[in-house]
């Protein structure tokens, strides 16, 4: 009788094993040499723990919230596209998997399912991930999620331009299924569109997403607003002084652009740049619950996870994504332990051995001194 999967990597095993090949390849690529996707990984085991031992760890917190919202251990689910690439339920057995481990769900804007639909699934709390698509078709999605309950605004900033993979134009890849959120009946500026014959109706491409964007962005909810892709001291900074709730440090697990540093890298520089003065989460290359207790030490509130969460629905649908996160919940408690560590909100310092190579920006002053803006 063959075992359960015991690791993510058994997920992915399995998972290669049974999805068609050009849905495997859309969910396993990165773009152009794939450099950056390998590197979210390697940078993360280029991190060392520093165990501490004889203290009592009986009980461990594990609990934590995210802008308000309360999660059951520091690990969420990433926004990605087409889960139907993975299971014919697509993002409504993805919320029903993440609320079964008590955890929060970003949906994305290119979802399969519309965000009503996986409101209906959904028994956890969700947050909005937001592509600008222009002025009426992003006020239409912002007020739906407002509407339909979402608790935040995840605006994706890091895809000024249209960056297909490379083994997907090889493929010939095509979309299964529909882009849920832009159904005529469900967004007036999307039946607009398409009444004027456009062929491109269905997802518009890229229009420009400055500062002055996310001003407007503003004035249309009182919705958290969480920036995602965010890389650097000088644009974090920035979105502080925009007024922002959190970021989330992200390379689309290296899908969109190449040759960059992995998410975990940057994460030192992003924390001491912002202060403390919001919240910091990181996504890419997670894969063990040692990676969460890793990005933890480094100053993230939370960890997302994307690939995992099709190698499970790939394999059992909404039981699948709830496994792969519990697989992460036990191996974070198992980490926790053996750091000496009793809770999330009061993590020791100095639980890290971090390479030389990462960059000169650790601190605050560090930052300060770059940016040459006060501390």
């Amino acid at each position: 009788m063959r075992m359960d999967p015991i690791s993510l990597y058994d997920y992915e095993a399995r998972a290669r094993q049974i999805l068609p090949h050009n849905n495997w390849v859309f969910i396993e690529a990165g773009a152009m040499d794939e450099r950056t996707t390998a590197r979210n990984r390697t940078a993360f085991e280029s991190l060392t723990l520093r165990p501490r031992f004889l203290r009592d760890t009986t009980e461990r917190k594990m609990t934590t919230t995210v802008l308000g919202d309360g999660i059951s251990f520091p690990v969420m689910i990433s926004p990605t596209d087409s889960h139907l690439n993975a299971h014919p339920e697509a993002e409504r057995a993805t919320a029903r998997g993440a609320g079964m481990s008590g955890t929060l769900m970003m949906c994305s804007t290119s979802s399969n399912c519309s965000m009503e639909e996986i409101a209906e699934a959904a028994t956890g709390p969700l947050w909005f991930q937001l592509s600008h698509r222009g002025y009426d078709l992003t006020e239409n999605l912002v007020k739906r999620a407002e509407a339909a309950g979402f608790k935040a605004i995840v605006l994706t900033v890091d895809a000024p331009f249209p960056s297909p993979k490379e083994r997907d134009l090889r493929n010939r890849y095509e979309r299964p299924g529909e882009y849920g959120n832009f159904r005529p009946h469900e967004n007036p500026a999307v039946a607009a569109l398409a009444a004027d014959g456009s062929p491109d109706w269905e997802m518009p491409q890229c229009p420009p997403l400055t500062w002055r964007e996310l001003d407007w962005l503003r004035s249309l909810t009182d919705l958290p607003l969480v920036l995602k892709g965010i890389r650097v001291a000088e644009d974090a900074r920035m979105a502080v002084d925009h007024g922002v709730n959190a970021i989330m440090v992200s390379t689309h697990g290296g899908r969109r652009f190449d040759d960059t540093m992995s998410s975990i890298e940057m994460v030192p520089e992003i924390v001491a740049a912002t202060g403390g003065r919001v919240e910091v989460y990181v996504d890419s290359g997670v894969r063990r619950g040692s990676d969460v207790l890793k990005a933890l030490a480094l100053g993230a509130t939370a960890v997302s996870i994307g690939r995992p969460l099709y190698w499970g629905l790939a394999l059992n649908g909404a039981d699948g994504v709830h496994h792969v996160l519990e697989i992460l919940r036990e191996e974070f408690n198992r980490a926790m332990a053996y750091c000496g560590q009793n809770s999330v909100d009061d993590l020791d310092d100095g639980l890290l051995n971090i390479p030389r190579d990462w960059g000169p920006f650790r601190t605050e002053s560090d930052i300060a001194a770059h940016l040459q803006f006060p501390a």
